[in-house]
C-alpha cells in the first residue's frame, strides 16, 4: 500500500484487505475494511469480507452483524447467508443456521455456481449438531420421566404400608402378606417400567441407514449420489478416488469407467434427504 490510507479508494483498500487476509493477520485486514466501509457503506462484500475475518478470529456476533448488514443490501448475497449460517451455528442458533445454510445452497443452484460440498457439508453439520442437541436433552427427559415415575411407585407401597400398619381389621399375618403383596406388585411395576425404557435405549443403539441409502465403497449414507452407466449409484468422492487411485472402471461391473461418464442421481438424492429428515439421528450414522 504505497499511497497514504487516506488516498486509496474503497476498491483499493478492499483488496489490500483481501491480501492481510490470505496472509492470516485478519485484525489489519478489518482495519483495511473498515476504512472501505467509511468511503462506500453501500457496498454489502465489504460486510462478508469484514465478517469472515471475524469468523476466524471467532467473533461470531460481529460476525452476524456484518452478514445481517450485508444481507439487508442483498438478500440473494450467497456469503451473507453462509457466513450468517456459520456463525448462528457456533453460537447454537441452530434453527436459523440451518434456515441460512439452507438459503445459500438453494441461491447456488439458482446462480449455477459451484462450492462443491462446502454449503452442503456445513447444512449437514449444522443439522447433525442441532439433533444432537435435541436427542441430548430428549434423553434428559427420559431419565428424568424414569426417576420420577420410580419416586411415584416407591411412594405408592410406602403409603400403602402405613395404611396397613394401622388397619384395625387386619391380623398381623394379614398386614404381613398384604404388605408382602404390595412390595411384589410395587416390584413388578418397577422392573416393567425400567423395561420399557431400557427398550426405548436399546432401539435407539439399533438404528440403522438401509444398505440402498448407503455407498457401495464407503458404505456411508450418500451425500452426492453418482450414477454410472452401468446403473450402480455411487457416493461421487468415493467413485471419484477409486477411479484416480485404482484404475478406469466400475468397481462392482469391472466395466471402462471415467469421470466425465458419473451423472448426479438426483432421484436417490431426493430418497435419501427425504429418510434423513424423517430420521435425523442418521445425521450421525
Amino acid at each position: 500500500m504505497s499511497k497514504p490510507a487516506a488516498q486509496l479508494s474503497d476498491v483499493e483498500l478492499k483488496d489490500h484487505g483481501n491480501k492481510l487476509f490470505a496472509a492470516r493477520k485478519y485484525d489489519d485486514a478489518i482495519s483495511c475494511y473498515n476504512k472501505a466501509i467509511i468511503k462506500n457503506p453501500n457496498n454489502p462484500t465489504y460486510f462478508t469480507n469484514r465478517a469472515l475475518c471475524y469468523i476466524k478470529l471467532k467473533r461470531y456476533e460481529a460476525a452476524c452483524q456484518d452478514c445481517r448488514r450485508a444481507l439487508d443490501m442483498d438478500n440473494n448475497l450467497i456469503k451473507g447467508h453462509f457466513f450468517l449460517g456459520l456463525s448462528l451455528m457456533e453460537l447454537e442458533a441452530f434453527d436459523e443456521a440451518i434456515k441460512h445454510l439452507q438459503r445459500a445452497q438453494d441461491l447456488g443452484k439458482e446462480q449455477k455456481l459451484n462450492f462443491g460440498d462446502d454449503i452442503a457439508s456445513q447444512l449437514r453439520l449444522a443439522r447433525k449438531k442441532r439433533w444432537n442437541l435435541l436427542e441430548e436433552k430428549r434423553i434428559q427427559q427420559e431419565i428424568e420421566l424414569q426417576s420420577y415415575l420410580n419416586r411415584l411407585i416407591k411412594k405408592d407401597l410406602e403409603e400403602r404400608l402405613e395404611k396397613l400398619k394401622i388397619d384395625e381389621n387386619l391380623s398381623d399375618d394379614g398386614k404381613k402378606e398384604a404388605a408382602n403383596d404390595a412390595e411384589q406388585q410395587c416390584e413388578n411395576y418397577s422392573t416393567e417400567l425400567n423395561s420399557l425404557f431400557a427398550k426405548i435405549d436399546d432401539r435407539r443403539r439399533k438404528r440403522e441407514v438401509p444398505d440402498y441409502l448407503c455407498g457401495k465403497i464407503s458404505f456411508e449414507i450418500l451425500q452426492e449420489p453418482v450414477i454410472t452407466p452401468s446403473g450402480i449409484t455411487y457416493e461421487r468422492k468415493d467413485i471419484e478416488e477409486h477411479l484416480q487411485r485404482v484404475g478406469h472402471f466400475d468397481p462392482v461391473t469391472r466395466v471402462p469407467l471415467s469421470v466425465e461418464q458419473l451423472i448426479p442421481n438426483y432421484s436417490m438424492k431426493e430418497v435419501v434427504d427425504g429418510f434423513v429428515q424423517e430420521n435425523e439421528w442418521s445425521l450421525e450414522y
